[in-house]
């Protein structure tokens, strides 16, 4: 099942690096022929949205002078977890599939208690 879904997304990747070849002549030619090229770029944004979790909780923080998470946090969270998600199943890592598997229940359950209305303001 696991290879499976990596040929899918290394199939998808690959289609897209033709378009992106297609539409952007002046990208190089293995992002339409090997779909690790465009992977890899899918990887490293995947890093750049989790990273980014970690600035903006930073600069939040730094302005209200105080430890802050935002909420964009969260958001940057699931941005950063799905995309590594993907780009685990694709490279087939039980490691990473688990370790950001697990993470998204977390970023999803917290923004679901940050929606969530409080008992007492429930009307039944």
């Amino acid at each position: 099942m696991l290879a499976g879904l990596s040929e899918a997304i290394g199939s998808g990747a690959l289609a897209i690096g033709q378009l992106l070849y297609f539409l952007l002549p002046f990208l190089p030619e293995s992002i339409s022929t090997r779909p690790e090229t465009l992977m890899i770029l899918v990887g490293f944004g995947g890093q750049g949205l989790f990273a980014m979790r970690f600035i903006v909780q930073w600069l939040k923080s730094e302005g209200e002078r105080r430890s802050v998470i935002p909420l964009a946090f969260w958001y940057f969270s699931i941005g950063g977890g799905l995309v590594l998600l993907l780009y685990a199943l694709w490279r087939q890592d039980p490691v990473i599939i688990c370790g950001q598997g697990l993470g998204l229940l977390i970023y999803a359950r917290n923004l679901y208690f940050i929606y969530r209305k409080p008992a007492e303001q429930k009307t039944d």
